[in-house]
């Protein structure tokens, strides 16, 4: 298996993901410049976070239509699992490939904590090592996490199961105490509705080994690789 780790300018997380998948988890992951057009090798796309484009007019607007971003809608649209994290969260949602928007922080805050995740949906490859209703700590660092989307969409992820993850207090009480950015509904993690797109604001990178301070975010990447392993969890492109 082979993860490729997109770079866009202004992306500084990649490294971090780069030192998860490659060693702790042993795994082997490259780099993939924003200017490339063939991602043919790679068995999952990660794009991660950071400040793409410097964030200027919103987070991802710029970066949605870097080249490499049409090679992601096609092999989104093949099955392909991809994963986007914090700013790949919002650049995957401006491009459409996840439903809803990214915009500022209800408190109009810059957010960077440990936060406490509630998984609710383990029939997922990035959550299936996971335990339903399992309590996942993972670090936030963002200012435009707050999601968004109108009632009709909204209504369908949730009827569809396509909300991974919500913010939850360490009890695992979905609150508005316990929401860091004012998000609906507590939403932490959204996929397509085909499952094989995920976007969540926290972290897993930066919480792999016990020398950071935990190792909660092992769990996301643990799921895809055995997903990818099994083939299981994959549902029928749209």
């Amino acid at each position: 298996m082979k993860f490729g780790i997109i770079v866009f300018p202004g992306t500084w997380s990649d490294t971090d993901c780069h030192h998860a998948l490659v060693e702790i988890l042993e795994q082997d992951a490259e780099y993939v410049w924003h200017e490339t057009t063939d991602l043919s090798e790679y068995d999952c796309l990660i794009l991660p976070g950071g400040f793409s484009y410097g964030d200027y007019l919103r987070p991802g607007a710029i970066a949605r239509f870097s080249p490499i971003m049409r090679e992601i809608e096609i092999a989104a649209q093949n099955g392909k699992p991809v994963l986007g994290i914090c700013n790949g969260f919002q650049i995957l949602c401006e491009a459409k490939l996840l439903p809803g928007a990214l915009v500022r922080n209800s408190h109009l805050q810059f957010r960077c904590t440990w936060t406490h995740i509630k998984v609710e949906n383990i029939e997922s490859q990035f959550t299936n090592k996971a335990s339903i209703g399992q309590i996942l700590r993972i670090p936030i660092s963002h200012g435009e996490g707050n999601y968004v989307a109108d009632e009709i969409t909204l209504g369908k992820i949730e009827q569809n199961g396509q909300i991974l993850l919500r913010y939850c207090t360490e009890n695992g009480d979905v609150n508005e105490k316990a929401n860091p950015n004012g998000s609906y509904k507590n939403i932490a993690g959204v996929t397509n509705e085909s499952g094989n797109v995920l976007g969540m604001m926290p972290h897993p990178e930066r919480c792999c080994e016990s020398v950071l301070g935990g190792t909660d975010g092992r769990v996301i990447f643990e799921s895809v690789i055995s997903s990818l392993k099994t083939g299981q969890y994959t549902r029928d492109p749209i």
